[in-house]
């Protein structure tokens, strides 16, 4: 659930673990996240995150719920709020059991995240907004990537290329 909704949403594993149940709302799949400064943005993610947020509140966290748990979204084995290394920990395991999965990280599910949204035509500004940055330039990064391909793919398919 933690790899699949910091790829649909491209939230900061820092945000992920600060959110708590009250932050989502399944119905119209979108996420209520505190980012940096403060500022809080609301962000969309389709069914498949729908669907493992769904079996981890109903499977998942209510088998590891304590007095300790409040509201938090992501709890750890002690009932606790999960902390960031343990967020971390667990995507690396959960990529690295994936059959020729390259070691990514939350940041890099984040960037792929902001890099297959652009790919896919995504508005610059609009990622910007999903992705909390309060600077376009920081969010211009993740083109990088994106003009590659489309070079690749200009070179490949252009007869003057």
């Amino acid at each position: 659930m933690i790899v699949e909704l910091l790829y649909a949403t491209g939230i900061r594993v820092s945000e992920l673990c600060g959110l708590d149940v009250d932050d989502i709302d399944t119905g119209h799949r979108l996420v209520r996240v505190l980012g940096k400064g403060n500022k809080q943005r609301t962000v969309p993610f389709g069914q498949p995150a729908a669907d493992a947020l769904h079996a981890w509140l109903v499977d998942g966290r209510r088998a590891l719920v304590t007095a300790e748990s409040g509201h938090a979204l992501l709890l750890g084995a002690r009932g606790r709020r999960l902390d960031v290394r343990q967020a971390r920990t667990a995507v690396h395991q959960t990529v690295a059991a994936v059959d020729g999965a390259p070691d990514m990280g939350p940041h890099g599910l984040r960037h792929s995240a902001a890099t297959h949204l652009l790919e896919g035509g995504a508005d610059l500004r609009v990622v910007q907004e999903l992705l909390g940055h309060s600077s376009l330039a920081t969010t211009q990064l993740y083109t990088h990537v994106a003009v590659a391909r489309l070079r690749a793919v200009h070179e490949r398919a252009h007869p003057r290329a």
